[in-house]
């Protein structure tokens, strides 16, 4: 395969990826994923191996982090470096083991991959372009622009400014897509208070703001419709703990106005809130009591 028509499979794959995300916000299915062919051959995008280069490749494709249940030890720790790049663990301790090989000719090439996070058992939130942009041999790792714009420094050069500018892409990138899905995922893409069931127009609102330390952790999250979610933020609609139920801001009851304001809001009033089946997904005891604080103190 020539460089040109590789760069077409790799465009073709980013096209098959970005309608898979679009119709799956609560992540994507490894058998959704490796739907994809290239001029009408299969080709698979994720594999046990978590670097992937097809055969006719020249640089690999894919990369990809497994899901780990909550509690079990990840086979491979990769986290954000000192530098704020996202940190990608060697296959191995050999550097020179194909996988490595195949991730550092993308570095050299500054071919885009797609980076697979996994979120639940064969679900993904596929994370796309992203580029090798160094390699730390000393650490077993590679360096993983999730960002265009990061690949205006260098992972050794970066200076305080920088290097903070980065960190916020790399956690903006990663983070907030990975805590929409997997709160979505829980809630089985439904609004926790209206029961709407359209994922496109679903979030993940955190309970406790994330503006204010709060965890991007499932128990500190709820699936609300926008309309909600707004509401939630606003201290217009508030949960009680206890009996988590939907409690509405008096001066909102009180108002009269159109279908929207009595069906979406007003009618909330003692409403049960969807809890997810699991039940370490439930959330946050301690973070509800706390927001709910702040709601009667704004009623």
């Amino acid at each position: 395969m020539s460089a040109a028509e590789e760069d077409q499979a790799r465009a073709a794959m980013f096209d098959h990826l970005r309608r898979l995300c679009e119709r799956h916000p609560a992540g994507v299915r490894s058998v959704d994923i490796n739907a994809f062919s290239i001029e009408g051959r299969p080709q698979r995008l994720i594999v046990q191996a978590g670097i992937w280069k097809p055969a006719a490749f020249d640089a690999a494709l894919t990369i990809r982090t497994t899901y780990t249940r909550p509690g079990d030890p990840a086979p491979y720790e990769d986290s954000v470096g000192s530098d704020g790049f996202l940190r990608y663990k060697f296959r191995g301790t050999d550097p020179e083991h194909s996988d490595n090989r195949a991730l550092r000719a993308a570095m050299m090439r500054r071919a885009p991959l797609a980076y697979f996070e996994g979120i639940a058992s064969g679900v993904y939130v596929a994370h796309f372009p992203v580029y090798v942009v160094a390699e730390d041999r000393s650490g077993l790792e590679f360096a993983i622009a999730v960002d265009e714009d990061q690949l205006l420094f260098e992972p050794d050069l970066v200076t305080e400014v920088q290097r903070r500018y980065v960190e916020r892409l790399t956690r903006m990138r990663l983070h907030q897509p990975v805590f929409r899905a997997r709160v979505l995922h829980a809630y089985a893409t439904t609004c926790a208070m209206c029961r709407l069931r359209h994922g496109e127009l679903l979030d993940a609102a955190h309970i406790r703001p994330d503006a204010s330390s709060g965890s991007a952790s499932v128990p500190n999250g709820l699936a609300l419709c926008k309309i909600h979610h707004a509401a939630f933020d606003q201290q217009i609609l508030g949960v009680q703990p206890d009996r988590l139920t939907v409690e509405v801001r008096e001066d909102i009851l009180r108002e009269t106005d159109g279908p929207m304001l009595r069906h979406g809001l007003q009618e909330m009033k003692g409403v049960a809130l969807l809890l997810p089946q699991s039940r370490a997904a439930h959330p946050d005891r301690t973070a509800l009591e706390e927001r709910y604080e702040l709601f009667r103190r704004t009623a």
